[in-house]
């Protein structure tokens, strides 16, 4: 688990591919790199921090910049790679072992696609994360099209064969109740 202000590690780095849309005055295609960090930037894009088989390391590529596979979905927009800006400067990253490699169910705006869970982004300390009914983690999402994805957990359903009962496909959970207290034992 990384703590930071602004600027943290991965749990574990993760191999991925970079459009060099993003990255080079001439473009020409998707490039192998190793994605290692995360910039947060209020009223931002998670930005990714990737090292290139140049050498080069690269800070700040949006998540639309990124593929889990060499031939990703060809339209990716910021959109569809994360549901809302970064909150503040400060998070925490974890990948919970329980969570790891879990097949996962994702809602984005038109359309519901399926993935694995790769780690947590959990922000810390500004407005929305000390109100109980507006803290929510990140939950970062490998997708089957070969894309990544970023969103709250309200909008991840996940399944784990040995316990979760909804069928992949199956309406996503209605009537759960947001909590909005804060508790304290003193």
């Amino acid at each position: 688990m990384s703590h930071s202000s602004g600027i943290g590690e991965l749990p574990t780095h993760q191999y991925v591919w970079v459009d060099s849309l993003f990255t080079h005055k001439e473009p020409h295609g998707w490039l192998p790199a190793v994605w290692y960090g995360l910039v947060a930037m209020p009223g931002r894009c998670w930005g990714c921090t990737v090292l290139l088989e140049s050498g080069a390391c690269y800070r700040n590529l949006p998540p639309h910049a990124l593929a889990i596979s060499p031939m990703p979905e060809p339209i990716w927009t910021p959109q569809d790679a994360q549901r809302w800006d970064c909150y503040g400067y400060d998070f925490s990253t974890l990948q919970y072992r329980y969570l790891s490699e879990l097949d996962v169910e994702v809602r984005l705006k038109d359309r519901i696609l399926a993935g694995r869970y790769l780690f947590s982004v959990a922000p810390l300390r500004d407005g929305f994360s000390q109100c109980p009914e507006q803290a929510k983690e990140f939950t970062f999402v490998a997708l089957d099209n070969g894309r990544m994805t970023v969103q709250p957990t309200n909008y991840i359903r996940f399944h784990e064969r040995s316990f979760t009962t909804a069928v992949p496909g199956s309406p996503f959970p209605h009537g759960l109740r947001r909590q909005a207290e804060i508790y304290s034992c003193e």
